[in-house]
């Protein structure tokens, strides 16, 4: 999968947790919407993680790049940002 695509996919779930998963508990007591957004976002995180260790060896990022990367995936929203800067450019 490519690094874009997880990008999405881990910011997507980051939010969910965030803004659905962490409000129920808190507000209705419910634990398991937590509990399983949580399982799914630590999955898409490592992945992503080993995405990015795999594109900055691969493509030689700089540290730069690997940190904007690295920080994308703490950021709410910061992986939509991301995948918008490494959309391939329009072809006219």
């Amino acid at each position: 999968m490519s690094l874009r695509r997880l990008a999405i996919f881990e910011g997507t779930s980051l939010l969910l947790l965030l803004f659905v998963g962490v409000p129920l508990k808190h507000l209705a007591g419910m634990h398991a919407p937590v509990r399983v957004l949580g399982l799914l976002h630590g999955v898409l995180f490592l992945l992503y993680l080993f995405r990015v260790i795999e594109v900055v060896v691969l493509r030689q990022w700089t540290a730069r790049d690997a940190g904007r990367a690295l920080l994308a995936a703490v950021v709410p929203f910061g992986g939509y940002v991301l995948a918008r800067r490494l959309r391939p450019p329009a072809s006219n």
